[in-house]
Protein backbone atom coordinates (compact mmCIF):
# COMPACT_ATOMS: atom_id res chain seq x y z
CA UNK A 1 0.00 0.00 0.00
CA UNK A 2 1.76 3.15 -1.16
CA UNK A 3 1.74 6.49 0.61
CA UNK A 4 0.62 9.66 -1.13
CA UNK A 5 4.29 10.50 -1.72
CA UNK A 6 4.67 7.20 -3.52
CA UNK A 7 1.39 7.67 -5.38
CA UNK A 8 2.57 11.00 -6.72
CA UNK A 9 5.80 9.42 -7.93
CA UNK A 10 3.82 7.19 -10.25
CA UNK A 11 3.25 10.01 -12.72
CA UNK A 12 3.40 9.35 -16.44
CA UNK A 13 5.22 11.03 -19.27
CA UNK A 14 3.01 11.57 -22.28
CA UNK A 15 4.74 11.20 -25.61
CA UNK A 16 3.81 10.23 -29.11
CA UNK A 17 4.31 6.51 -28.49
CA UNK A 18 1.91 6.45 -25.54
CA UNK A 19 -1.28 4.57 -26.29
CA UNK A 20 -4.76 5.40 -25.05
CA UNK A 21 -4.85 2.04 -23.32
CA UNK A 22 -1.66 2.85 -21.39
CA UNK A 23 -3.06 6.23 -20.34
CA UNK A 24 -6.35 4.70 -19.15
CA UNK A 25 -4.44 1.97 -17.28
CA UNK A 26 -2.33 4.56 -15.44
CA UNK A 27 -5.43 6.57 -14.52
CA UNK A 28 -7.09 3.44 -13.12
CA UNK A 29 -3.99 2.52 -11.12
CA UNK A 30 -3.71 6.06 -9.76
CA UNK A 31 -7.33 5.89 -8.56
CA UNK A 32 -6.61 2.61 -6.79
CA UNK A 33 -3.49 4.02 -5.11
CA UNK A 34 -5.41 7.09 -3.98
CA UNK A 35 -8.14 4.95 -2.41
CA UNK A 36 -5.50 2.94 -0.57
CA UNK A 37 -3.86 6.15 0.66
CA UNK A 38 -7.13 7.57 1.96
CA UNK A 39 -7.90 4.47 4.04
CA UNK A 40 -4.43 3.89 5.49
CA UNK A 41 -2.35 5.27 8.36
CA UNK A 42 0.45 7.71 7.55
CA UNK A 43 3.66 6.10 6.37
CA UNK A 44 7.02 6.64 8.06
CA UNK A 45 8.67 9.01 5.63
CA UNK A 46 11.13 11.85 5.16
CA UNK A 47 10.46 15.51 5.93
CA UNK A 48 8.50 17.14 3.06
CA UNK A 49 10.77 18.89 0.56
CA UNK A 50 9.15 22.30 1.09
CA UNK A 51 10.46 22.31 4.67
CA UNK A 52 13.97 21.43 3.54
CA UNK A 53 14.37 24.57 1.43
CA UNK A 54 16.41 26.14 4.22
CA UNK A 55 19.68 24.22 4.56
CA UNK A 56 20.18 25.54 8.10
CA UNK A 57 17.17 23.44 9.15
CA UNK A 58 18.88 20.11 8.45
CA UNK A 59 20.20 20.16 12.01
CA UNK A 60 16.60 20.00 13.23
CA UNK A 61 15.62 17.01 11.11
CA UNK A 62 18.68 14.75 11.38
CA UNK A 63 19.86 12.80 14.45
CA UNK A 64 22.93 13.92 16.37
CA UNK A 65 23.52 10.87 18.57
CA UNK A 66 21.43 7.85 17.60
CA UNK A 67 19.95 6.75 14.26
CA UNK A 68 16.68 4.83 14.56
CA UNK A 69 15.19 3.08 11.55
CA UNK A 70 16.46 3.00 7.96
CA UNK A 71 16.78 6.66 6.97
CA UNK A 72 20.00 7.61 8.83
CA UNK A 73 21.31 4.18 9.80
CA UNK A 74 24.71 4.62 8.14
CA UNK A 75 25.50 8.10 9.49
CA UNK A 76 29.06 8.28 10.77
CA UNK A 77 28.29 10.43 13.81
CA UNK A 78 25.72 7.91 15.05
CA UNK A 79 28.02 4.88 15.04
CA UNK A 80 28.96 5.16 18.72
CA UNK A 81 25.30 4.63 19.59
CA UNK A 82 25.33 1.28 17.77
CA UNK A 83 27.55 -0.12 20.53
CA UNK A 84 25.15 1.12 23.20
CA UNK A 85 22.25 -0.43 21.28
CA UNK A 86 23.79 -3.88 21.75
CA UNK A 87 24.13 -3.40 25.52
CA UNK A 88 20.60 -1.98 25.83
CA UNK A 89 19.20 -4.86 23.77
CA UNK A 90 21.00 -7.42 25.92
CA UNK A 91 19.40 -5.92 29.03
CA UNK A 92 15.97 -5.81 27.40
CA UNK A 93 16.22 -9.48 26.43
CA UNK A 94 17.36 -10.43 29.92
CA UNK A 95 14.46 -8.63 31.60
CA UNK A 96 11.84 -9.80 29.08
CA UNK A 97 11.91 -13.44 30.15
CA UNK A 98 12.34 -14.43 26.50
CA UNK A 99 15.33 -15.42 24.41
CA UNK A 100 16.79 -13.12 21.76
CA UNK A 101 15.67 -15.70 19.19
CA UNK A 102 12.04 -15.47 20.37
CA UNK A 103 12.00 -11.68 20.17
CA UNK A 104 13.73 -11.67 16.81
CA UNK A 105 11.18 -14.15 15.47
CA UNK A 106 8.21 -11.96 16.41
CA UNK A 107 9.68 -9.20 14.21
CA UNK A 108 10.58 -11.68 11.47
CA UNK A 109 7.05 -13.11 11.40
CA UNK A 110 5.59 -9.62 10.90
CA UNK A 111 8.22 -8.15 8.58
CA UNK A 112 5.88 -7.65 5.61
CA UNK A 113 3.43 -5.66 7.71
CA UNK A 114 6.24 -3.66 9.31
CA UNK A 115 7.87 -2.93 5.94
CA UNK A 116 4.55 -1.57 4.73
CA UNK A 117 4.61 0.98 7.57
CA UNK A 118 7.37 2.82 5.71
CA UNK A 119 7.33 4.80 2.50
CA UNK A 120 8.44 2.36 -0.18
CA UNK A 121 11.65 4.26 -0.93
CA UNK A 122 12.80 4.02 2.72
CA UNK A 123 13.25 0.24 2.76
CA UNK A 124 13.87 -0.49 -0.92
CA UNK A 125 17.56 -1.33 -0.34
CA UNK A 126 16.85 -3.60 2.66
CA UNK A 127 16.26 -7.33 2.34
CA UNK A 128 13.73 -8.84 4.74
CA UNK A 129 16.61 -10.27 6.76
CA UNK A 130 18.42 -6.93 7.05
CA UNK A 131 15.25 -5.02 7.89
CA UNK A 132 14.28 -7.59 10.53
CA UNK A 133 17.65 -7.24 12.25
CA UNK A 134 17.45 -3.45 12.11
CA UNK A 135 13.95 -3.26 13.60
CA UNK A 136 14.73 -5.91 16.23
CA UNK A 137 17.85 -4.14 17.48
CA UNK A 138 16.40 -0.62 17.29
CA UNK A 139 13.12 -1.72 18.87
CA UNK A 140 14.67 -3.49 21.85
CA UNK A 141 17.26 -0.77 22.48
CA UNK A 142 14.70 2.06 22.18
CA UNK A 143 12.37 0.42 24.70
CA UNK A 144 15.23 -0.26 27.12
CA UNK A 145 16.55 3.31 26.75
CA UNK A 146 13.12 4.76 27.55
CA UNK A 147 12.62 2.38 30.49
CA UNK A 148 16.11 3.09 31.87
CA UNK A 149 15.66 6.84 31.40
CA UNK A 150 12.44 6.88 33.41
CA UNK A 151 13.74 4.57 36.14
CA UNK A 152 17.16 6.28 36.32
CA UNK A 153 19.10 3.21 35.23
CA UNK A 154 21.08 4.72 32.34
CA UNK A 155 24.28 5.16 34.42
CA UNK A 156 24.46 1.34 34.36
CA UNK A 157 25.24 1.56 30.62
CA UNK A 158 27.93 4.26 31.02
CA UNK A 159 26.14 6.58 28.62
CA UNK A 160 27.28 10.17 29.16
CA UNK A 161 24.65 12.74 30.06
CA UNK A 162 25.19 14.81 26.92
CA UNK A 163 24.60 11.71 24.80
CA UNK A 164 21.43 10.95 26.77
CA UNK A 165 20.14 14.47 26.10
CA UNK A 166 20.85 14.22 22.36
CA UNK A 167 19.34 10.73 22.16
CA UNK A 168 16.18 11.93 23.90
CA UNK A 169 15.76 14.62 21.23
CA UNK A 170 16.59 12.19 18.42
CA UNK A 171 13.71 9.90 19.39
CA UNK A 172 11.24 12.62 18.33
CA UNK A 173 12.60 13.34 14.85
CA UNK A 174 10.26 12.50 11.96
CA UNK A 175 12.99 10.69 10.01
CA UNK A 176 14.12 8.78 13.09
CA UNK A 177 11.00 6.80 13.93
CA UNK A 178 10.12 3.14 14.32
CA UNK A 179 6.64 1.81 13.59
CA UNK A 180 4.87 1.81 16.95
CA UNK A 181 3.84 -1.73 16.11
CA UNK A 182 7.48 -2.81 16.53
CA UNK A 183 7.50 -1.48 20.10
CA UNK A 184 4.12 -3.05 20.81
CA UNK A 185 5.13 -6.49 19.50
CA UNK A 186 8.25 -6.50 21.67
CA UNK A 187 6.47 -5.15 24.77
CA UNK A 188 3.74 -7.77 24.51
CA UNK A 189 6.36 -10.53 24.70
CA UNK A 190 8.03 -9.05 27.78
CA UNK A 191 7.31 -9.84 31.42
CA UNK A 192 7.56 -6.06 31.98
CA UNK A 193 4.81 -5.13 29.55
CA UNK A 194 2.96 -2.78 31.93
CA UNK A 195 6.13 -1.11 33.18
CA UNK A 196 7.29 -0.50 29.60
CA UNK A 197 3.89 0.95 28.67
CA UNK A 198 4.02 3.29 31.64
CA UNK A 199 7.62 4.25 30.85
CA UNK A 200 6.66 5.28 27.32
CA UNK A 201 3.75 7.32 28.68
CA UNK A 202 5.98 9.13 31.20
CA UNK A 203 8.81 9.60 28.69
CA UNK A 204 6.46 11.30 26.22
CA UNK A 205 4.91 13.48 28.93
CA UNK A 206 8.38 14.60 30.01
CA UNK A 207 8.75 16.13 26.55
CA UNK A 208 5.51 18.12 26.55
CA UNK A 209 5.62 21.89 26.76
CA UNK A 210 6.41 23.04 30.33
CA UNK A 211 5.09 19.89 31.97
CA UNK A 212 7.76 19.79 34.69
CA UNK A 213 8.62 23.46 34.98
CA UNK A 214 7.83 25.51 38.04
CA UNK A 215 5.88 28.71 38.51
CA UNK A 216 7.35 31.65 40.40
CA UNK A 217 5.83 30.11 43.53
CA UNK A 218 7.89 26.97 42.88
CA UNK A 219 4.85 24.80 42.24
CA UNK A 220 4.67 22.43 39.35
CA UNK A 221 2.30 23.32 36.54
CA UNK A 222 -0.49 20.77 36.87
CA UNK A 223 -1.25 18.25 34.18
CA UNK A 224 -4.59 17.43 32.55
CA UNK A 225 -6.82 15.40 34.85
CA UNK A 226 -7.82 13.19 31.93
CA UNK A 227 -4.49 11.75 30.92
CA UNK A 228 -4.46 9.94 27.64
CA UNK A 229 -4.21 6.20 28.16
CA UNK A 230 -2.01 4.62 25.51
CA UNK A 231 -4.08 1.46 25.69
CA UNK A 232 -7.37 3.30 25.09
CA UNK A 233 -6.49 5.35 22.00
CA UNK A 234 -5.91 4.25 18.43
CA UNK A 235 -2.41 2.87 18.06
CA UNK A 236 -0.12 5.74 17.02
CA UNK A 237 2.03 5.52 13.92
CA UNK A 238 5.18 6.23 15.95
CA UNK A 239 6.45 8.03 19.08
CA UNK A 240 6.28 11.45 17.42
CA UNK A 241 2.56 11.00 16.78
CA UNK A 242 2.07 9.89 20.38
CA UNK A 243 3.82 13.09 21.51
CA UNK A 244 1.48 15.15 19.32
CA UNK A 245 -1.59 13.33 20.67
CA UNK A 246 -0.52 13.99 24.26
CA UNK A 247 0.19 17.64 23.46
CA UNK A 248 -3.31 18.16 22.07
CA UNK A 249 -5.03 16.44 24.99
CA UNK A 250 -8.33 14.50 25.00
CA UNK A 251 -10.50 15.12 21.94
CA UNK A 252 -13.53 16.23 23.95
CA UNK A 253 -11.55 18.77 25.91
CA UNK A 254 -12.47 21.57 23.51
CA UNK A 255 -11.63 25.17 24.36
CA UNK A 256 -13.45 25.48 27.68
CA UNK A 257 -10.62 26.38 30.04
CA UNK A 258 -10.61 30.06 31.01
CA UNK A 259 -8.03 31.20 33.57
CA UNK A 260 -7.78 34.94 34.10
CA UNK A 261 -4.27 36.39 34.12
CA UNK A 262 -2.65 33.00 34.56
CA UNK A 263 -1.22 30.35 32.26
CA UNK A 264 -3.45 27.38 31.53
CA UNK A 265 -3.64 24.73 34.20
CA UNK A 266 -2.76 22.12 31.60
CA UNK A 267 -0.04 22.03 29.00
CA UNK A 268 -2.25 20.92 26.12
CA UNK A 269 -2.23 23.11 23.02
CA UNK A 270 -6.02 23.37 22.99
CA UNK A 271 -6.00 25.38 26.21
CA UNK A 272 -5.77 28.64 24.28
CA UNK A 273 -8.44 31.28 24.85
CA UNK A 274 -9.14 34.98 24.57
CA UNK A 275 -11.66 36.63 26.86
CA UNK A 276 -12.82 40.21 26.63
CA UNK A 277 -14.11 42.17 29.63
CA UNK A 278 -15.01 45.62 28.41
CA UNK A 279 -11.83 47.31 27.21
CA UNK A 280 -9.57 44.61 28.63
CA UNK A 281 -8.78 41.30 26.90
CA UNK A 282 -7.13 38.27 28.43
CA UNK A 283 -5.10 35.88 26.31
CA UNK A 284 -4.43 32.50 27.91
CA UNK A 285 -1.73 30.18 26.60
CA UNK A 286 -0.34 26.84 27.84
CA UNK A 287 3.10 27.36 29.38
CA UNK A 288 6.04 26.38 27.22
CA UNK A 289 9.68 25.71 28.07
CA UNK A 290 12.15 26.94 25.47
CA UNK A 291 15.40 24.98 25.48
CA UNK A 292 17.70 23.28 22.97
CA UNK A 293 15.10 20.62 22.22
CA UNK A 294 12.24 22.99 21.34
CA UNK A 295 13.33 23.81 17.78
CA UNK A 296 13.81 20.20 16.60
CA UNK A 297 10.71 18.99 18.44
CA UNK A 298 8.24 21.49 16.98
CA UNK A 299 9.73 21.57 13.49
CA UNK A 300 9.44 17.79 13.29
CA UNK A 301 5.86 17.91 14.56
CA UNK A 302 5.08 20.51 11.88
CA UNK A 303 6.81 18.33 9.28
CA UNK A 304 4.66 15.37 10.36
CA UNK A 305 1.48 17.43 10.10
CA UNK A 306 2.49 18.37 6.55
CA UNK A 307 3.06 14.80 5.38
CA UNK A 308 0.60 14.36 2.49
CA UNK A 309 -0.90 11.13 3.84
CA UNK A 310 -1.56 12.40 7.38
CA UNK A 311 -5.07 13.83 7.73
CA UNK A 312 -5.07 16.40 10.57
CA UNK A 313 -6.16 19.90 11.53
CA UNK A 314 -2.62 21.36 11.76
CA UNK A 315 -3.01 22.19 15.45
CA UNK A 316 0.72 22.31 16.20
CA UNK A 317 1.39 24.45 13.11
CA UNK A 318 -1.42 26.77 14.21
CA UNK A 319 0.06 27.09 17.70
CA UNK A 320 3.56 27.88 16.45
CA UNK A 321 2.20 30.45 13.97
CA UNK A 322 0.40 32.14 16.87
CA UNK A 323 3.55 32.24 19.01
CA UNK A 324 5.51 33.55 16.05
CA UNK A 325 3.02 36.42 15.72
CA UNK A 326 3.63 37.30 19.39
CA UNK A 327 7.44 37.11 19.38
CA UNK A 328 9.64 39.39 17.31
CA UNK A 329 12.09 40.85 19.80
CA UNK A 330 13.62 40.11 23.22
CA UNK A 331 11.07 42.41 24.88
CA UNK A 332 8.28 40.15 23.61
CA UNK A 333 9.96 37.17 25.24
CA UNK A 334 10.31 39.11 28.49
CA UNK A 335 6.55 39.85 28.47
CA UNK A 336 5.70 36.16 28.04
CA UNK A 337 8.11 35.22 30.82
CA UNK A 338 6.54 37.76 33.15
CA UNK A 339 3.14 36.21 32.48
CA UNK A 340 4.42 32.71 33.35
CA UNK A 341 3.59 31.59 29.81
CA UNK A 342 7.20 31.01 28.71
CA UNK A 343 10.15 29.58 30.60
CA UNK A 344 13.52 30.51 29.11
CA UNK A 345 15.96 27.63 29.54
CA UNK A 346 17.86 28.53 26.38
CA UNK A 347 19.82 31.55 27.59
CA UNK A 348 19.09 35.19 26.88
CA UNK A 349 15.75 36.52 25.69
CA UNK A 350 17.52 37.54 22.48
CA UNK A 351 18.34 33.87 21.80
CA UNK A 352 14.69 32.86 22.26
CA UNK A 353 13.50 35.61 19.91
CA UNK A 354 16.15 34.56 17.38
CA UNK A 355 14.96 30.94 17.58
CA UNK A 356 11.34 31.90 16.88
CA UNK A 357 12.43 34.18 14.04
CA UNK A 358 14.41 31.28 12.57
CA UNK A 359 11.40 28.97 12.83
CA UNK A 360 9.26 31.68 11.26
CA UNK A 361 11.64 31.78 8.32
CA UNK A 362 10.94 28.10 7.71
CA UNK A 363 7.19 28.62 8.07
CA UNK A 364 7.00 31.65 5.78
CA UNK A 365 6.63 29.46 2.70
CA UNK A 366 3.60 27.66 4.13
CA UNK A 367 1.79 30.33 6.15
CA UNK A 368 -0.19 31.69 3.16
CA UNK A 369 -1.24 28.16 2.17
CA UNK A 370 -2.03 27.31 5.79
CA UNK A 371 -4.18 30.42 6.35
CA UNK A 372 -6.27 29.65 3.28
CA UNK A 373 -6.77 25.92 3.67
CA UNK A 374 -6.61 25.08 7.37
CA UNK A 375 -9.78 24.43 9.43
CA UNK A 376 -10.76 26.67 12.33
CA UNK A 377 -8.80 26.18 15.53
CA UNK A 378 -8.43 27.74 18.96
CA UNK A 379 -5.76 30.06 17.54
CA UNK A 380 -8.15 31.27 14.82
CA UNK A 381 -10.73 32.15 17.47
CA UNK A 382 -8.11 34.11 19.43
CA UNK A 383 -7.03 36.08 16.37
CA UNK A 384 -10.66 36.78 15.42
CA UNK A 385 -11.44 38.15 18.87
CA UNK A 386 -8.27 40.24 18.92
CA UNK A 387 -9.07 41.75 15.53
CA UNK A 388 -12.62 42.58 16.62
CA UNK A 389 -11.64 44.13 19.95
CA UNK A 390 -8.66 46.06 18.59
CA UNK A 391 -10.46 46.96 15.34
CA UNK A 392 -7.77 45.44 13.17
CA UNK A 393 -8.75 44.94 9.54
Amino acid sequence: MSSMNEALKHGIKIHEESSKEELFKNIKEAKSRLEQFQSSKPKLQKVPDMLRDHTSFEKYYEPRAVAIGPFHHAKERCQLAEKFKLALTAKFVEDSGCTAEDLHKIIEDNINTLRDCYDEEATRSYTDKALTQLLFLDGCSTLQFIYSFIYHELPYFKIKRDQVAFAQQDLFLLENQLPYQVLKLLMNKSHKKEELNNAIHDFVRNNIMAATKKTHKHKRVSQPEDRININEVEEPTHLLELLRTEMLGPKDEGNKIWIQLKPSKTSTLKDISFKSLGFVGFLHLPPISVDDSMGPKFLNLIAYEMCPDFENDFEVTSYICLLDSLIDHADDVKELRSADVLYNLLGSDEEVARLFNEIALGLSSIQTWYTITSPRSACDAVCECLKKQLKIE
